[in-house]
C-alpha cells in the first residue's frame, strides 16, 4: 500500500509534477542532467525533485556503470508496477483482474461483447464533450482533452495533402495486467480508442504500427482521416 501522504506531497509541487509527466513520456530512462536542461533548473534542484519522486515510489532509480570509468550515474524511470491511489481506499484493480479472468474463461464470445462495450464507451466519451459539429482543429482539441485521461498524446502531420494523426501510449493504464491477459487488454483498449476516433472522424483508417505485445517500447497508432 503506497504512502498516500508521500504521493500527494510529491506531486503537489508544479515543477515536480511536470518532471513526472515528462518521465512518463520518455521511452528511455532519464538522468539528472537531462532533467536540469529540459526544465532550465540547476542539477542540484533536479536531483532533489527526482529524489522526492523516487522516495514516493512514483519513479524508480538505479545506478548505471560509466563505460568511460568514474562514478556510476543514477538513472530514473517509471516503475513496472502501477500505483493505485484512492480516497477512501478502493480495490478497483482487483475487480478488473476478476473480470479479465472471466472473459478469458468464457472465450471469444465474451471478448467480442467486451470489445463492443468498450467501443461504445469510447464513442460516448467524445460525444458527451460536444453537441455541435466541429472543425478539424476543434475535434483535435476534444481528442487531446480526452487523451490526457488515458495517457496518450495525438500528433498531426500532413503527408501528400492527407491528414495523418499518430499517437503513442506512453504509460499504458493497464500495464499492471499485461503479464496475465495481454491479448484481452489490448483488444478491449484498442476498441475504446477506435470508438473515440470514429465519433470524431466517421471516415478513417485506423492502424496499429507498434505494440508492447511485440516487445515495442510503446503502442503506436496511426489514423488517416478520409
Amino acid at each position: 500500500m503506497p504512502n498516500t501522504l508521500k504521493l500527494t506531497n510529491a506531486l503537489a509541487d508544479e515543477t515536480r509534477y511536470s518532471i513526472y509527466l515528462y518521465i512518463v513520456e520518455q521511452i528511455e530512462p532519464v538522468n539528472v542532467q537531462q532533467i536540469a536542461e529540459q526544465f532550465s533548473i540547476h542539477p542540484n534542484v533536479a536531483r532533489l525533485h527526482l529524489t522526492k519522486l523516487n522516495e514516493s515510489k512514483l519513479i524508480t532509480s538505479e545506478l548505471l556503470n560509466n563505460k568511460k570509468g568514474g562514478r556510476p550515474a543514477r538513472i530514473y524511470k517509471l516503475p513496472e508496477k502501477p500505483i493505485y491511489l484512492s480516497f477512501p481506499k478502493q480495490e478497483n484493480h482487483l475487480l478488473l483482474e476478476w473480470l479479465l479472468e472471466l472473459v478469458n474463461m468464457m472465450g471469444t464470445e465474451a471478448l467480442d461483447k467486451a470489445k463492443n462495450i468498450s467501443y461504445t464507451s469510447g464513442r460516448n466519451s467524445i460525444q458527451n464533450l460536444s453537441l455541435e459539429p466541429q472543425s478539424f482543429d476543434q475535434k483535435m482539441e476534444l481528442l487531446s482533452a480526452a487523451a490526457l485521461s488515458i495517457g496518450y498524446i495525438p500528433k498531426i502531420e500532413t503527408i501528400e495533402d492527407k491528414q495523418i494523426i499518430t499517437f503513442s501510449i506512453f504509460n499504458c493504464p493497464y500495464k499492471g495486467h499485461l503479464s496475465t491477459h495481454p491479448h484481452i487488454i489490448c483488444s478491449i483498449h484498442e476498441s475504446y480508442l477506435k470508438g473515440q476516433f470514429d465519433a470524431l472522424f466517421p471516415n478513417n483508417e485506423f492502424v496499429q504500427l507498434e505494440s508492447k505485445l511485440n516487445d515495442c517500447s510503446n503502442c503506436v497508432y496511426q489514423i488517416e482521416v478520409l
